[in-house]
């Protein structure tokens, strides 16, 4: 073997070692069969697969290539596919590189970053998924309050960071979640009453659009797409810059749940349906049913958060305090990070799970009476009914101010069942659906991170409401062949 061969080669196989995953041009990979996003088949050749890699800081994985696997999972074990190569970038320029591969051979694309996915779009069979999990990063500039977070970053992250300066910003109940698929939906958290959705305090974000444009938006440049990024999901592009305005808090907040039994359900609804209108802006807090499965007893509870002045904090709790002795007080002084780790899953695998969900304006004593009447249990199944509280600063935002319309809801309802895996789940899936036709006409829209996967385009266009037309000419300007589609899907064309 010529020395410059034998050094090439062993050069080659060292980097490899080094990192898995690492392709190099000389080391072409196989043709890989994929499919467009119209679901057309594709061949992708090795030499342009190996040409995408070397442009990549980050990593092309194929089926066989160690880390794969765990690449293509998300937290649903529900939706096992198995994409045709997955790209994880490193930065922006990585980003740009995936879409445009993905464009020029018209793949289907889906985009991972926390996983979180209940629909399970942010994996795909035979596509291009492109995971931001080697993509995270928070900077945070305490005098002027403001956060940069990179595209891939978890919400416990932002909130570790923010806090060490006593500044927050709301963002979800579950610190594994991930920006991206959190806030482009409109971003819920247990502080969003009293600052607003984590679209509200979004000033600015940097996005890869279909043609890999590398674009910033804000309310001085690309204002329209500003609009469309605050709750049209991931219609438009990738975001991989996000910029947060921050708010001072103290870190200590009260917070935990209070648990009752289950004949106390009634009790607990009427107290979120009388109360949860007028609660104060610094309490949060969220009625939930449940029963485990095996037959256990059931619980009805609420999860609190309290983050408002503590001399204050026994006349906000009052009106919940006044449904007596719980089974279970765990409401206590914690810091405020410990409280958003604290509905963390350690083993999201284990349990299939299915979810419906939609917004009320209110819970009128028809609306209890038919979460009561059909709630039942299963053996070999947990099944929950639970809520995310609205209102406060939500509210106080014009529908059309963000492409997130649902600014008049009271609460997000939602109801799950949770199965082994390995089980059949097509019982449970199907009780749970019989049990939202119950629920489902006090709904009013539903909020896109939790959309059914098998949501019709007209379902989806009419939660939009009165923002949809804005949003479609959106989608016609930035993403017009729609290769952005494995979302809550808006057309480019009407």
């Amino acid at each position: 073997m010529r020395r410059r061969t034998f050094v090439r080669t062993t050069l080659g196989a060292a980097v490899a070692a080094t990192f898995p995953g690492y392709r190099i041009a000389w080391q072409d990979p196989p043709d890989v069969e994929a499919v467009t996003g119209d679901g057309k088949p594709v061949t992708l050749k090795g030499k342009r697969i190996a040409e995408l890699a070397a442009r990549l800081r980050g990593r092309v994985l194929l089926a066989k290539d160690e880390g794969y696997d765990q690449a293509r999972r998300i937290l649903n074990p529900s939706f096992d596919k198995r994409p045709a190569l997955i790209v994880q970038p490193t930065g922006t320029a990585d980003v740009r590189s995936a879409v445009e591969f993905a464009r020029e051979h018209s793949l289907l694309v889906a985009v991972k970053c926390g996983g979180h996915s209940l629909s399970g779009q942010s994996t795909c069979d035979r596509g291009m998924q492109i995971d931001l999990s080697l993509f995270r990063g928070v900077r945070v500039d305490p005098a002027a309050r403001l956060a940069w977070v990179t595209g891939g970053t978890l919400l416990g992250q932002v909130d570790h960071e923010a806090m060490a300066h006593g500044l927050v910003t709301p963002l979800g109940t579950v610190s594994h979640t991930g920006v991206g698929g959190l806030v482009l939906g409109g971003g819920f958290g247990r502080v969003a009453r009293r600052f607003g959705l984590a679209i509200d305090n979004l000033t600015g974000v940097e996005i890869v659009t279909a043609d890999g444009r590398i674009l910033k938006a804000n309310p001085s440049e690309n204002d329209d797409l500003y609009w469309g990024v605050r709750g049209g999901g991931g219609n438009f592009g990738i975001v991989t810059g996000f910029e947060f305005r921050l708010h001072p808090m103290q870190r200590q907040v009260l917070g935990g749940r209070i648990v009752f039994p289950l004949a106390r359900a009634r009790d607990v609804l009427e107290v979120f349906a009388e109360y949860g209108a007028r609660a104060p802006d610094d309490l949060y807090f969220d009625p939930f049913l449940a029963l485990p499965p095996g037959g256990e007893p059931g619980v009805a509870g609420l999860s609190v958060c309290y983050s408002g002045p503590a001399e204050q904090a026994e006349r906000a709790l009052a009106p919940i305090r006044a449904l007596g002795t719980p089974l279970a007080d765990e409401l206590k002084p914690l810091d405020y990070t410990a409280l958003q780790r604290s509905g963390d899953v350690t083993d999201p695998r284990a349990m299939g799970i299915y979810v419906k969900g939609g917004f009320i304006r209110g819970v009128p004593a028809d609306l209890i009476a038919a979460m009561l009447d059909g709630f039942a249990g299963h053996p070999a199944r947990a099944t929950q009914l639970f809520f995310q509280h609205c209102g406060g600063a939500i509210g106080r935002v014009a529908p059309d101010a963000t492409a997130f319309p649902h600014r008049s809801a009271h609460a997000n309802m939602l109801t799950a069942v949770a199965w082994r895996m390995g089980d059949d789940p097509a019982e449970h899936v199907r009780w749970i659906k019989q049990y939202w036709e119950r629920l489902e006409p006090f709904t009013a829209g539903f909020y896109v991170n939790d959309a059914d996967p098998n949501a019709t385009a007209g379902e989806l266009n009419a939660n939009y409401a009165g923002n949809y037309p804005r949003l479609v000419a959106l989608k016609a300007k930035h993403d017009p062949t729609n290769l952005f589609r494995l979302n809550a899907n808006v057309k480019p064309a009407g």
